[in-house]
Protein backbone atom coordinates (compact mmCIF):
# COMPACT_ATOMS: atom_id res chain seq x y z
CA UNK A 1 0.00 0.00 0.00
CA UNK A 2 1.55 3.50 -0.79
CA UNK A 3 -0.30 6.03 1.10
CA UNK A 4 -0.93 5.25 4.89
CA UNK A 5 -3.82 3.25 6.49
CA UNK A 6 -6.23 5.28 7.55
CA UNK A 7 -9.63 4.08 8.57
CA UNK A 8 -12.92 5.63 10.19
CA UNK A 9 -15.58 4.40 12.27
CA UNK A 10 -18.73 7.18 11.99
CA UNK A 11 -21.60 6.57 13.66
CA UNK A 12 -24.81 8.57 14.28
CA UNK A 13 -25.12 9.69 17.98
CA UNK A 14 -28.99 8.56 17.53
CA UNK A 15 -28.95 5.95 20.18
CA UNK A 16 -26.58 3.04 21.72
CA UNK A 17 -24.39 1.61 19.87
CA UNK A 18 -25.60 -1.75 18.34
CA UNK A 19 -23.65 -5.10 18.10
CA UNK A 20 -23.12 -4.66 13.88
CA UNK A 21 -21.30 -0.96 15.05
CA UNK A 22 -19.59 -2.65 17.44
CA UNK A 23 -18.20 -5.24 14.71
CA UNK A 24 -17.50 -2.38 11.88
CA UNK A 25 -15.62 -0.55 14.23
CA UNK A 26 -13.75 -3.97 15.34
CA UNK A 27 -12.66 -4.61 11.65
CA UNK A 28 -11.62 -1.31 11.00
CA UNK A 29 -9.38 -1.42 14.46
CA UNK A 30 -7.95 -4.58 12.97
CA UNK A 31 -7.37 -3.91 9.44
CA UNK A 32 -5.77 -0.34 10.73
CA UNK A 33 -3.51 -1.94 13.65
CA UNK A 34 -2.76 -4.50 10.43
CA UNK A 35 -1.42 -2.31 7.82
CA UNK A 36 0.46 -0.16 10.99
CA UNK A 37 -2.28 2.38 10.35
CA UNK A 38 -4.94 4.72 12.03
CA UNK A 39 -8.14 4.04 13.44
CA UNK A 40 -10.30 7.48 13.59
CA UNK A 41 -13.67 7.74 14.79
CA UNK A 42 -15.80 10.82 13.70
CA UNK A 43 -19.26 11.61 15.10
CA UNK A 44 -22.06 11.78 11.92
CA UNK A 45 -24.33 13.99 13.47
CA UNK A 46 -26.19 16.35 10.83
CA UNK A 47 -29.40 14.84 11.90
CA UNK A 48 -29.77 16.76 14.90
CA UNK A 49 -33.51 16.37 14.98
CA UNK A 50 -32.35 12.38 15.60
CA UNK A 51 -29.30 13.27 18.28
CA UNK A 52 -29.89 11.55 21.74
CA UNK A 53 -28.25 13.20 24.52
CA UNK A 54 -25.43 10.92 25.83
CA UNK A 55 -25.45 8.69 22.83
CA UNK A 56 -21.69 10.18 21.52
CA UNK A 57 -19.90 9.35 25.27
CA UNK A 58 -21.75 5.92 25.14
CA UNK A 59 -19.96 4.96 21.77
CA UNK A 60 -16.79 6.20 22.98
CA UNK A 61 -17.20 4.19 26.53
CA UNK A 62 -17.92 1.06 24.44
CA UNK A 63 -15.18 1.02 21.94
CA UNK A 64 -12.95 1.78 25.30
CA UNK A 65 -14.72 -1.01 26.96
CA UNK A 66 -14.23 -3.96 24.30
CA UNK A 67 -10.24 -3.19 23.88
CA UNK A 68 -10.84 -1.10 20.46
CA UNK A 69 -10.17 2.50 21.18
CA UNK A 70 -9.75 5.16 18.20
CA UNK A 71 -6.27 6.57 17.51
CA UNK A 72 -7.87 10.01 16.60
CA UNK A 73 -11.12 11.34 17.09
CA UNK A 74 -13.32 13.76 19.85
CA UNK A 75 -10.78 15.38 21.87
CA UNK A 76 -8.06 12.87 21.00
CA UNK A 77 -5.13 13.61 18.56
CA UNK A 78 -7.06 15.99 16.21
CA UNK A 79 -4.80 15.96 13.33
CA UNK A 80 -8.09 16.62 11.08
CA UNK A 81 -10.75 18.03 13.52
CA UNK A 82 -13.32 19.09 14.18
CA UNK A 83 -14.70 15.03 14.36
CA UNK A 84 -18.19 15.96 14.83
CA UNK A 85 -20.32 16.63 11.66
CA UNK A 86 -22.70 19.39 13.33
CA UNK A 87 -19.01 21.53 13.90
CA UNK A 88 -18.12 21.56 10.21
CA UNK A 89 -21.05 22.30 8.53
CA UNK A 90 -18.95 25.57 7.44
CA UNK A 91 -17.20 23.49 5.19
CA UNK A 92 -20.34 21.82 3.21
CA UNK A 93 -21.64 24.98 1.46
CA UNK A 94 -18.36 25.42 -0.28
CA UNK A 95 -17.81 21.84 -1.46
CA UNK A 96 -21.99 22.08 -2.97
CA UNK A 97 -21.53 25.29 -4.87
CA UNK A 98 -18.23 23.59 -6.44
CA UNK A 99 -20.29 20.71 -7.64
CA UNK A 100 -22.82 23.30 -9.22
CA UNK A 101 -20.08 25.15 -10.44
CA UNK A 102 -18.74 22.32 -12.64
CA UNK A 103 -22.17 21.08 -13.66
CA UNK A 104 -22.36 18.16 -11.18
CA UNK A 105 -24.98 19.47 -9.28
CA UNK A 106 -28.25 21.93 -9.19
CA UNK A 107 -30.93 24.03 -7.28
CA UNK A 108 -34.28 21.96 -6.69
CA UNK A 109 -37.36 24.08 -5.33
CA UNK A 110 -39.84 21.31 -5.41
CA UNK A 111 -42.14 21.47 -2.38
CA UNK A 112 -43.12 17.96 -0.78
CA UNK A 113 -46.34 17.65 -2.21
CA UNK A 114 -45.49 18.40 -5.93
CA UNK A 115 -43.08 15.61 -5.25
CA UNK A 116 -45.74 13.77 -3.47
CA UNK A 117 -48.49 14.30 -6.33
CA UNK A 118 -45.16 12.94 -8.94
CA UNK A 119 -44.79 9.72 -6.90
CA UNK A 120 -49.03 9.51 -6.83
CA UNK A 121 -49.27 10.12 -10.54
CA UNK A 122 -46.51 7.49 -11.30
CA UNK A 123 -48.07 4.99 -8.83
CA UNK A 124 -51.10 5.02 -10.33
CA UNK A 125 -49.38 4.48 -13.89
CA UNK A 126 -48.20 1.21 -12.27
CA UNK A 127 -44.45 3.17 -12.45
CA UNK A 128 -41.99 4.19 -10.23
CA UNK A 129 -40.98 8.05 -9.62
CA UNK A 130 -36.84 8.55 -9.84
CA UNK A 131 -35.69 12.34 -9.53
CA UNK A 132 -33.22 11.94 -12.64
CA UNK A 133 -32.72 12.82 -15.92
CA UNK A 134 -36.11 11.77 -16.69
CA UNK A 135 -38.21 13.76 -15.29
CA UNK A 136 -36.10 16.58 -13.69
CA UNK A 137 -36.67 19.38 -17.02
CA UNK A 138 -40.32 18.77 -15.79
CA UNK A 139 -39.65 19.95 -12.41
CA UNK A 140 -38.84 23.00 -10.26
CA UNK A 141 -34.86 23.17 -10.73
CA UNK A 142 -32.21 25.64 -11.66
CA UNK A 143 -32.06 23.25 -15.12
CA UNK A 144 -35.39 23.31 -16.09
CA UNK A 145 -35.45 27.39 -15.06
CA UNK A 146 -33.87 30.63 -16.64
CA UNK A 147 -30.76 31.67 -14.50
CA UNK A 148 -32.85 34.88 -13.44
CA UNK A 149 -35.79 32.43 -12.33
CA UNK A 150 -33.50 30.85 -9.82
CA UNK A 151 -31.65 34.15 -8.67
CA UNK A 152 -35.32 35.37 -7.67
CA UNK A 153 -35.98 32.17 -5.85
CA UNK A 154 -32.74 32.07 -3.98
CA UNK A 155 -33.11 36.12 -2.93
CA UNK A 156 -36.01 35.38 -1.88
CA UNK A 157 -35.34 32.69 0.25
CA UNK A 158 -37.19 30.05 -0.79
CA UNK A 159 -36.54 26.90 0.40
CA UNK A 160 -34.61 24.43 -1.84
CA UNK A 161 -32.30 21.10 -1.37
CA UNK A 162 -28.75 20.77 -4.45
CA UNK A 163 -29.29 17.48 -5.89
CA UNK A 164 -26.47 15.50 -7.64
CA UNK A 165 -26.74 15.50 -11.37
CA UNK A 166 -26.30 11.81 -12.35
CA UNK A 167 -25.39 11.01 -15.68
CA UNK A 168 -27.62 9.47 -18.40
CA UNK A 169 -26.74 6.29 -19.77
CA UNK A 170 -23.18 5.30 -18.67
CA UNK A 171 -22.35 2.24 -16.85
CA UNK A 172 -20.10 2.27 -13.89
CA UNK A 173 -17.77 0.02 -13.06
CA UNK A 174 -16.77 -0.16 -9.27
CA UNK A 175 -14.59 -2.18 -7.07
CA UNK A 176 -15.49 -3.54 -3.44
CA UNK A 177 -12.79 -5.67 -1.32
CA UNK A 178 -15.09 -8.02 0.01
CA UNK A 179 -18.06 -8.15 -3.06
CA UNK A 180 -15.31 -7.56 -5.92
CA UNK A 181 -15.86 -5.93 -9.60
CA UNK A 182 -19.88 -3.90 -9.41
CA UNK A 183 -21.36 -2.63 -12.68
CA UNK A 184 -24.13 0.11 -12.15
CA UNK A 185 -26.68 1.07 -14.79
CA UNK A 186 -26.55 4.93 -14.32
CA UNK A 187 -30.25 5.25 -16.12
CA UNK A 188 -31.38 3.52 -12.61
CA UNK A 189 -30.16 6.28 -10.09
CA UNK A 190 -32.07 9.19 -8.60
CA UNK A 191 -30.70 12.58 -7.83
CA UNK A 192 -29.69 12.32 -4.85
CA UNK A 193 -30.04 15.59 -2.19
CA UNK A 194 -26.65 16.28 -1.40
CA UNK A 195 -27.53 19.60 0.75
CA UNK A 196 -30.49 21.01 2.36
CA UNK A 197 -31.98 24.71 2.94
CA UNK A 198 -31.58 24.59 6.65
CA UNK A 199 -27.53 24.69 6.08
CA UNK A 200 -26.86 20.86 6.71
CA UNK A 201 -25.40 18.31 4.30
CA UNK A 202 -26.65 14.75 3.70
CA UNK A 203 -24.92 12.08 4.44
CA UNK A 204 -23.64 11.24 1.26
CA UNK A 205 -22.16 14.74 0.44
CA UNK A 206 -20.65 15.03 4.46
CA UNK A 207 -19.00 11.72 4.71
CA UNK A 208 -17.29 12.19 1.14
CA UNK A 209 -16.15 15.51 2.35
CA UNK A 210 -15.12 14.51 5.45
CA UNK A 211 -13.34 11.32 4.41
CA UNK A 212 -11.18 13.38 1.13
CA UNK A 213 -10.28 16.00 4.34
CA UNK A 214 -9.20 13.56 6.86
CA UNK A 215 -7.43 11.60 4.31
CA UNK A 216 -9.10 8.12 4.49
CA UNK A 217 -7.46 5.50 2.67
CA UNK A 218 -10.43 2.78 3.23
CA UNK A 219 -13.87 2.74 3.93
CA UNK A 220 -15.13 -0.28 5.61
CA UNK A 221 -18.69 -0.06 6.62
CA UNK A 222 -22.00 -2.08 7.08
CA UNK A 223 -24.02 -4.00 3.54
CA UNK A 224 -26.68 -1.34 4.06
CA UNK A 225 -24.38 1.28 2.25
CA UNK A 226 -24.21 -0.63 -0.34
CA UNK A 227 -26.64 1.22 -2.85
CA UNK A 228 -25.06 4.40 -1.92
CA UNK A 229 -21.51 3.14 -3.39
CA UNK A 230 -22.65 4.31 -6.84
CA UNK A 231 -23.50 7.86 -5.60
CA UNK A 232 -20.00 7.82 -3.63
CA UNK A 233 -17.95 6.77 -6.58
CA UNK A 234 -19.48 9.83 -8.48
CA UNK A 235 -18.76 12.31 -6.03
CA UNK A 236 -15.26 11.58 -6.00
CA UNK A 237 -14.92 11.53 -9.67
CA UNK A 238 -16.97 15.33 -9.78
CA UNK A 239 -14.51 16.72 -7.31
CA UNK A 240 -11.79 15.42 -9.02
CA UNK A 241 -10.61 13.07 -6.07
CA UNK A 242 -8.85 10.11 -5.69
CA UNK A 243 -11.12 7.68 -3.91
CA UNK A 244 -10.78 5.62 -1.44
CA UNK A 245 -10.95 1.52 -1.57
CA UNK A 246 -14.39 0.40 -0.20
CA UNK A 247 -15.27 -2.86 1.52
CA UNK A 248 -18.67 -3.62 2.28
CA UNK A 249 -19.52 -6.04 5.57
CA UNK A 250 -21.97 -8.63 5.77
CA UNK A 251 -25.09 -8.30 7.70
CA UNK A 252 -25.38 -9.32 11.08
CA UNK A 253 -28.57 -11.74 10.70
CA UNK A 254 -30.75 -12.76 13.11
CA UNK A 255 -30.34 -16.56 15.31
CA UNK A 256 -32.82 -17.62 13.10
CA UNK A 257 -30.68 -16.76 9.72
CA UNK A 258 -33.53 -14.82 8.61
CA UNK A 259 -33.51 -11.03 8.71
CA UNK A 260 -31.30 -8.35 10.01
CA UNK A 261 -30.91 -8.90 14.00
CA UNK A 262 -32.55 -6.05 15.67
CA UNK A 263 -33.05 -5.02 19.41
CA UNK A 264 -36.23 -7.07 19.34
CA UNK A 265 -34.70 -10.12 19.09
CA UNK A 266 -32.31 -9.82 21.94
CA UNK A 267 -35.85 -8.98 24.09
CA UNK A 268 -37.33 -11.93 23.05
CA UNK A 269 -34.89 -14.73 22.69
CA UNK A 270 -32.99 -12.80 26.08
CA UNK A 271 -29.88 -11.91 25.03
CA UNK A 272 -27.99 -8.25 24.61
CA UNK A 273 -27.59 -6.34 21.70
CA UNK A 274 -25.60 -3.48 22.68
CA UNK A 275 -22.34 -3.94 24.72
CA UNK A 276 -22.91 -1.55 27.39
CA UNK A 277 -26.69 -1.05 29.23
CA UNK A 278 -28.20 1.57 28.12
CA UNK A 279 -30.92 4.07 29.50
CA UNK A 280 -32.81 5.91 27.24
CA UNK A 281 -33.26 9.66 28.51
CA UNK A 282 -36.54 10.30 27.42
CA UNK A 283 -38.45 7.16 28.60
CA UNK A 284 -36.18 5.99 31.37
CA UNK A 285 -35.94 2.17 29.71
CA UNK A 286 -33.33 0.06 30.30
CA UNK A 287 -31.44 -1.91 27.74
CA UNK A 288 -29.21 -4.64 28.82
CA UNK A 289 -25.53 -4.72 28.22
CA UNK A 290 -23.21 -7.18 27.41
CA UNK A 291 -20.56 -6.18 30.10
CA UNK A 292 -23.45 -5.88 32.55
CA UNK A 293 -24.57 -9.25 31.89
CA UNK A 294 -21.66 -10.27 33.33
CA UNK A 295 -20.18 -10.83 29.62
CA UNK A 296 -15.85 -10.38 28.92
CA UNK A 297 -14.57 -8.20 26.77
CA UNK A 298 -12.51 -10.64 25.41
CA UNK A 299 -15.13 -12.93 24.58
CA UNK A 300 -17.43 -10.31 22.72
CA UNK A 301 -14.57 -8.85 20.77
CA UNK A 302 -13.23 -12.84 19.92
CA UNK A 303 -17.30 -13.55 19.25
CA UNK A 304 -17.87 -10.70 16.71
CA UNK A 305 -15.05 -11.42 15.12
CA UNK A 306 -16.01 -14.32 13.53
CA UNK A 307 -19.52 -12.83 12.57
CA UNK A 308 -18.33 -12.68 8.84
CA UNK A 309 -15.06 -12.98 8.86
CA UNK A 310 -13.20 -16.20 8.65
CA UNK A 311 -9.11 -17.35 9.50
CA UNK A 312 -9.20 -20.31 6.93
CA UNK A 313 -7.45 -22.42 10.19
CA UNK A 314 -9.76 -24.62 12.94
CA UNK A 315 -8.41 -21.73 15.58
CA UNK A 316 -11.19 -20.22 17.31
CA UNK A 317 -9.72 -18.49 20.56
CA UNK A 318 -7.80 -15.35 19.74
CA UNK A 319 -6.49 -12.40 21.61
CA UNK A 320 -7.50 -9.11 19.79
CA UNK A 321 -3.04 -9.27 18.95
CA UNK A 322 -3.79 -12.62 17.27
CA UNK A 323 -6.84 -11.00 15.08
CA UNK A 324 -4.73 -8.23 14.04
CA UNK A 325 -2.37 -10.82 12.61
CA UNK A 326 -4.48 -12.94 11.22
CA UNK A 327 -7.33 -10.60 9.90
CA UNK A 328 -8.18 -9.60 6.24
CA UNK A 329 -10.35 -8.23 4.42
CA UNK A 330 -10.21 -10.45 1.70
CA UNK A 331 -11.54 -13.29 3.99
CA UNK A 332 -14.52 -11.41 4.95
CA UNK A 333 -17.79 -13.45 4.06
CA UNK A 334 -20.39 -11.60 1.03
CA UNK A 335 -23.29 -13.41 2.71
CA UNK A 336 -24.73 -12.64 6.09
CA UNK A 337 -23.33 -13.80 9.30
CA UNK A 338 -25.99 -15.57 11.50
CA UNK A 339 -26.02 -14.48 15.65
CA UNK A 340 -25.49 -17.73 18.52
CA UNK A 341 -26.73 -16.27 21.54
CA UNK A 342 -24.79 -19.75 22.36
CA UNK A 343 -21.63 -19.59 20.79
CA UNK A 344 -20.98 -16.13 22.31
CA UNK A 345 -21.50 -17.77 25.78
CA UNK A 346 -18.89 -20.60 24.93
CA UNK A 347 -16.57 -17.96 24.41
CA UNK A 348 -17.15 -16.58 27.62
CA UNK A 349 -17.03 -19.64 29.23
CA UNK A 350 -13.32 -19.88 27.71
CA UNK A 351 -11.98 -16.56 29.08
CA UNK A 352 -13.87 -17.18 32.26
CA UNK A 353 -11.21 -20.12 32.62
CA UNK A 354 -8.82 -17.45 31.75
CA UNK A 355 -9.33 -14.90 34.21
CA UNK A 356 -7.57 -14.68 37.39
CA UNK A 357 -8.64 -15.99 40.66
CA UNK A 358 -8.27 -12.83 42.61
CA UNK A 359 -10.31 -10.69 40.21
CA UNK A 360 -13.72 -13.37 40.13
CA UNK A 361 -13.53 -13.28 44.07
CA UNK A 362 -13.96 -9.32 44.22
CA UNK A 363 -16.60 -9.49 41.15
CA UNK A 364 -18.32 -12.13 43.37
CA UNK A 365 -18.16 -10.23 46.20
CA UNK A 366 -19.72 -7.18 44.41
CA UNK A 367 -22.56 -9.69 43.77
CA UNK A 368 -22.94 -11.34 46.75
CA UNK A 369 -22.43 -8.35 49.11
CA UNK A 370 -22.37 -10.60 52.18
CA UNK A 371 -19.39 -12.24 51.27
CA UNK A 372 -17.19 -9.18 51.95
CA UNK A 373 -16.75 -9.98 55.55
CA UNK A 374 -15.58 -13.69 54.41
CA UNK A 375 -11.41 -13.93 53.88
CA UNK A 376 -10.57 -13.39 50.62
CA UNK A 377 -7.99 -15.91 49.98
CA UNK A 378 -11.23 -18.40 51.23
CA UNK A 379 -13.31 -16.97 48.16
CA UNK A 380 -10.49 -17.63 45.56
CA UNK A 381 -10.25 -21.33 46.55
CA UNK A 382 -13.41 -21.79 45.87
CA UNK A 383 -13.76 -20.23 42.56
CA UNK A 384 -10.93 -22.42 41.34
CA UNK A 385 -13.12 -25.12 42.25
CA UNK A 386 -16.06 -24.03 40.65
CA UNK A 387 -15.22 -22.25 37.96
CA UNK A 388 -14.87 -25.10 35.30
CA UNK A 389 -18.70 -24.95 35.57
CA UNK A 390 -19.05 -21.70 35.17
CA UNK A 391 -19.66 -19.45 32.53
CA UNK A 392 -20.76 -16.04 33.98
CA UNK A 393 -20.00 -14.59 37.59
CA UNK A 394 -23.66 -14.71 38.40
CA UNK A 395 -23.47 -18.27 38.14
CA UNK A 396 -21.07 -18.58 41.08
CA UNK A 397 -23.64 -18.65 44.04
CA UNK A 398 -25.82 -21.48 42.66
CA UNK A 399 -22.75 -23.34 42.31
CA UNK A 400 -21.06 -22.62 45.46
CA UNK A 401 -23.34 -21.56 47.91
CA UNK A 402 -22.44 -24.94 49.71
CA UNK A 403 -19.33 -23.61 51.01
CA UNK A 404 -20.60 -20.71 52.69
CA UNK A 405 -24.03 -22.18 54.00
CA UNK A 406 -25.27 -25.92 55.00
CA UNK A 407 -27.72 -27.16 52.81
CA UNK A 408 -30.94 -26.63 54.90
CA UNK A 409 -32.99 -29.59 52.40
CA UNK A 410 -31.86 -31.74 50.33
CA UNK A 411 -32.89 -32.61 45.95
CA UNK A 412 -36.34 -34.80 46.47
CA UNK A 413 -34.76 -37.11 43.38
CA UNK A 414 -31.14 -36.81 44.58
CA UNK A 415 -32.30 -37.18 48.10
CA UNK A 416 -33.99 -41.15 46.49
CA UNK A 417 -31.17 -41.99 44.60
CA UNK A 418 -28.46 -42.07 47.35
CA UNK A 419 -30.43 -42.75 50.52
CA UNK A 420 -30.45 -46.82 51.59
CA UNK A 421 -30.92 -48.96 54.02
CA UNK A 422 -27.66 -48.81 55.05
CA UNK A 423 -26.46 -45.21 54.52
CA UNK A 424 -26.86 -44.55 57.80
CA UNK A 425 -24.53 -47.40 58.90
CA UNK A 426 -22.16 -45.91 56.64
CA UNK A 427 -22.43 -42.65 57.29
CA UNK A 428 -21.79 -43.31 61.09
CA UNK A 429 -18.36 -44.80 60.09
CA UNK A 430 -17.48 -41.94 57.18
CA UNK A 431 -17.94 -39.62 60.42
CA UNK A 432 -15.78 -41.14 62.55
CA UNK A 433 -12.73 -41.76 59.37
CA UNK A 434 -13.21 -37.52 58.94
CA UNK A 435 -12.63 -37.16 62.87
CA UNK A 436 -9.71 -39.06 62.59
CA UNK A 437 -7.90 -37.53 60.30
CA UNK A 438 -4.86 -34.99 61.92
CA UNK A 439 -3.48 -33.94 58.91
CA UNK A 440 -6.49 -32.51 57.63
CA UNK A 441 -5.52 -32.41 54.06
CA UNK A 442 -7.00 -33.37 50.81
CA UNK A 443 -4.86 -36.43 50.02
CA UNK A 444 -5.18 -37.60 53.67
CA UNK A 445 -8.83 -37.52 53.60
CA UNK A 446 -9.09 -39.37 50.39
CA UNK A 447 -6.91 -41.99 51.21
CA UNK A 448 -8.48 -42.70 54.46
CA UNK A 449 -11.98 -43.07 53.36
CA UNK A 450 -11.10 -44.12 50.02
CA UNK A 451 -8.78 -47.14 51.35
CA UNK A 452 -11.74 -47.78 53.79
CA UNK A 453 -14.40 -48.34 51.37
CA UNK A 454 -11.82 -50.84 49.06
CA UNK A 455 -10.61 -52.78 51.74
CA UNK A 456 -14.30 -53.17 53.06
CA UNK A 457 -15.48 -53.97 49.35
CA UNK A 458 -18.42 -51.59 48.94
CA UNK A 459 -19.69 -50.10 46.00
CA UNK A 460 -18.12 -46.17 46.16
CA UNK A 461 -21.44 -45.28 45.03
CA UNK A 462 -22.99 -46.19 47.76
CA UNK A 463 -20.77 -43.69 50.22
CA UNK A 464 -19.81 -41.26 48.12
CA UNK A 465 -23.51 -40.06 46.56
CA UNK A 466 -24.96 -39.66 50.49
CA UNK A 467 -21.67 -38.03 51.48
CA UNK A 468 -21.72 -35.75 48.81
CA UNK A 469 -25.49 -35.25 49.40
CA UNK A 470 -24.89 -34.04 53.08
CA UNK A 471 -21.97 -31.64 51.94
CA UNK A 472 -23.99 -30.05 49.45
CA UNK A 473 -27.38 -31.05 49.58
CA UNK A 474 -27.41 -31.81 45.82
CA UNK A 475 -25.36 -34.48 43.28
CA UNK A 476 -23.52 -31.89 42.07
CA UNK A 477 -19.85 -29.78 42.63
CA UNK A 478 -16.56 -30.42 42.54
CA UNK A 479 -14.67 -33.20 44.24
CA UNK A 480 -16.28 -34.18 47.39
CA UNK A 481 -12.36 -33.74 49.36
CA UNK A 482 -12.16 -30.89 48.09
CA UNK A 483 -15.78 -29.61 49.72
CA UNK A 484 -14.66 -31.37 53.27
CA UNK A 485 -11.51 -29.65 53.36
CA UNK A 486 -12.54 -26.20 52.28
CA UNK A 487 -15.48 -26.31 55.19
CA UNK A 488 -13.46 -27.58 57.43
CA UNK A 489 -13.88 -30.55 59.97
CA UNK A 490 -16.25 -29.69 62.07
CA UNK A 491 -18.86 -28.28 59.54
CA UNK A 492 -18.27 -31.51 57.93
CA UNK A 493 -19.24 -33.75 60.63
CA UNK A 494 -22.06 -31.62 61.66
CA UNK A 495 -24.07 -31.86 57.74
CA UNK A 496 -22.87 -35.64 57.84
CA UNK A 497 -25.03 -35.52 61.62
CA UNK A 498 -28.21 -33.58 59.73
CA UNK A 499 -28.58 -36.22 57.10
CA UNK A 500 -28.31 -39.01 58.78
CA UNK A 501 -30.73 -37.43 61.20
CA UNK A 502 -33.05 -36.77 58.48
CA UNK A 503 -32.62 -40.18 56.60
Amino acid sequence: MTKPVRVRFAPSPTGPLHIGGVRTALFNYLFAKKHKGTFVLRIEDTDQNRYVEGAEDYIVASLNWCGIPFDEGVGKNEKFGPYRQSERKHLYKQYADDLIEKGHAYYAFDTAETLDFHRKDHEAKGKTFIYNWHNRLKLSNSLSLSEAEVKAKLEAGEDYVIRFKSPQDETLHLQDIIRGHITIDTNILDDKVLFKSDGMPTYHLANIVDDHLMEISHVIRGEEWLPSLALHYQLYNAFGWEAPQFAHLPLILKPTGKGKLSKRDGDKLGFPVFPLEWTDPKTGDVSRGYKEDGYFAEAMVNFLAFLGWNPGTEQEIFSVDELVDAFELERVNKAGARFDPDKIKWFNHHYMQEQDNYNLALAFQNIKPELVEIDSQYIEMVIALIKERATFAGDFWDLSHYFFVAPSEFDEKAFKKAIKDDTVTLLTKVKELVESVEDFTVENLQNTVKGWITSNDIGFGKVMMPLRLALVGALQGPDVFDIIYMIGKTETLKRIDYLIATA
